[in-house]
């Protein structure tokens, strides 16, 4: 039996010479790409392997964490839908990455690519002028959301490249 390994990144793809939606579009499917990237070729396992301790981040930790991070920007604050976190709980804010599981890294990667799929839905017939109200931040469009999240997986991918170091010596 072989293991799960963690596929290449989706497609993606896109024009430097384009109108401010696409462009956000593309440089946040750029960004996700990278991380998925990051974790191509790699097993559970591998995936799962901390840092450093006490530290818990971890490549599958960060999978897990960005996915709830989509799920609440796109859908909880954007949309304003009542939709529950994969991972994070009141009791446990740091779930994704203290409980991320070798066994469950397939489950994890697939849940990602559905929430990107997902949340690009969720805004398909949105304006990037339209603002939701957002509790610590007050009035904020959709655009701030793009480069919310573009800063969001930017800051991960850092750390992912780190990660990915550490496995297998894996760099760019």
């Amino acid at each position: 039996m072989t293991s799960w390994t963690a596929p290449p990144p989706p497609p993606f793809g896109g024009s430097l010479v384009a109108d401010e939606r696409t462009l956000l579009e593309g440089f946040l499917d750029w960004q996700r790409a990278v991380l998925a990237g990051k974790c191509t070729g790699l097993t559970g396992e591998e995936l799962a392997r901390r840092s450093t301790p006490p530290s818990t981040l971890s490549l599958l930790g960060l999978v897990r964490h960005v996915t709830d991070v989509e799920r609440e920007w796109f859908h909880r604050r954007f949309r304003g839908e009542p939709v529950p976190y994969l991972y994070r709980r009141d009791d446990a804010k740091d779930a994704a990455f203290d409980e991320a599981d070798p066994a469950a890294a397939e489950q994890d990667y697939d849940r990602l690519i559905a929430e990107w799929r997902s949340a690009r839905a969720a805004v398909t017939s949105a304006a990037l002028d339209d603002a939701f109200e957002d509790p610590q931040r007050g009035p904020m469009s959709l655009r701030a959301v793009y480069l919310h999240l573009i800063q969001e997986y930017a800051r991960h991918n850092g750390h992912a490249d780190l990660l990915r170091q550490r496995i297998d010596g894996e760099t760019g």
